[in-house]
C-alpha cells in the first residue's frame, strides 16, 4: 500500500492569536506560516508524490500553493473528510477562555467521550478522517502501484487521530501526540500493518525516497534489526 506524507497547515492568523478556528472562514496563514509553506517544496523536492489532498480550508490550500506552483503536474484533490473538526459553538473562541469549560478536561483526558455544542464528536472527526486515508491509499495503489506517495495537507487534530489508528492507539490516548504547523508526518501502509516513519517532522526528508529496491526484498514489512536509514 502507498506512503501517507501528512503535512499540518502553516501556523495561521487563528494559531497566533491562540483562537479555536475550526471552519471559521477567512483564516489564513500568518507572516510565519507563509514562510513555512514557502520552504515546503525544497523540504519535499526529492520525494516523487502522486497526488496532493487538500482539506477545503483556506489555510491548507495557501499552505499547498507554493508547492503546487513548483509541480504545476502535480493533481490536486478536495476531500471534506480531513477538513478540521467541527468545533461548534467553540469556533472561534480564544483557547484561554475554554480552558475552564468542564468540556475541555473531557477533551484533553477522555476525548473519544467528548461532543462539542453545536458540532461533532471527536469520534466522529477521526471515523472520517481514518475512512478518508483508507480509500485513498485504495485509489492511489490502484492509480499509481503500491510504492506510491502521495500527500494530505490537514489539521492537527485530524493528523493526530489518524496517527492514533496508524500505531493501534485508543483515541483516548492521542493527545499524546503533537505536530507542529507546517510539520511532516509520513506512514507507510503495508499489507500487515501501518509504520509511522515521521511525526512532526520539521527538519530533512531525504529518507522518506522510496528506494529503488527495498532492503526487505519488497515486503514492505519493518526491517529486523532496525535499517540502515537514508543513504
Amino acid at each position: 500500500m502507498p506512503t501517507l506524507i501528512l503535512v499540518r497547515h502553516g501556523r495561521s492568523t487563528a494559531n497566533g492569536k491562540a483562537v479555536l478556528a475550526g471552519w471559521t472562514p477567512g483564516v489564513a496563514l500568518d507572516e510565519r506560516g507563509a514562510a513555512q509553506a514557502a520552504a515546503l517544496p525544497v523540504r519535499l523536492r526529492d520525494i516523487p508524490l502522486a497526488a496532493a489532498v487538500t482539506s477545503p480550508l483556506q489555510r491548507c490550500r495557501e499552505t499547498l500553493a507554493p508547492l503546487l506552483a513548483a509541480r504545476p503536474e502535480l493533481a490536486l484533490h478536495t476531500d471534506e473528510r480531513i477538513g478540521e473538526c467541527h468545533y461548534g459553538d467553540w469556533s472561534g473562541r480564544k483557547l484561554a477562555e475554554l480552558a475552564d469549560d468542564p468540556l475541555m478536561a473531557v477533551v484533553q483526558q477522555h476525548p473519544s467521550a467528548a461532543v462539542f455544542p453545536g458540532g461533532e464528536s471527536m469520534r466522529a472527526m477521526q471515523a472520517r478522517a481514518v475512512e478518508a486515508v483508507r480509500d485513498w491509499n485504495e485509489r492511489m495503489a490502484r492509480e499509481h502501484g503500491p510504492e506510491a506517495v502521495y500527500l494530505m495537507c490537514s489539521h492537527g487534530d485530524i493528523i493526530k487521530s489518524v496517527v492514533a489508528d496508524a500505531l493501534g492507539l485508543h483515541l483516548d490516548l492521542f493527545q499524546r501526540i503533537h505536530a507542529d504547523p507546517c510539520s511532516v508526518t509520513a506512514i507507510r501502509y503495508t499489507r500487515l500493518r501501518p509504520q509511522l516513519l515521521r511525526l512532526g517532522d520539521t527538519g530533512d526528508l531525504t529518507a522518506l525516497i522510496p528506494p529503488e529496491r527495498p532492503a526487505d526484498g519488497g515486503s514492505g514489512d519493518a526491517t529486523v534489526g532496525g535499517g540502515a536509514g537514508a543513504p
